[in-house]
């Protein structure tokens, strides 16, 4: 839920299973309430999810980083992405 009404995503866990298992379970922990866009670019994009506000901080869920899972078929190219 945010201030603006429900946000629903599509999560390719087949495809990225370590990001999408971190970010289901912080979804589903509550790590993400409250939280606010710390940066708005009009017409273009928002970014948020970070606890501390800043996109700096927060950690996964198994408390350090992970490696990277990219993957070619997934592209920021179009207007709802998120990663």
């Amino acid at each position: 839920h945010t201030t603006h009404g429900d946000v629903k995503l599509e999560v390719h866990c087949d495809l990225v299973p370590r990001a999408a298992e971190n970010f289901l379970a912080l979804c589903a922990s509550g790590k993400y309430d409250n939280t606010k866009f710390h940066r708005n670019i009009k017409g273009f994009m928002i970014q948020g999810g970070d606890p501390t506000g800043t996109g700096k901080g927060g950690t996964s869920i198994w408390g350090t980083t992970f490696k990277d899972e990219f993957v070619d078929s997934l592209k920021h190219d179009g207007r709802g992405v998120v990663s």
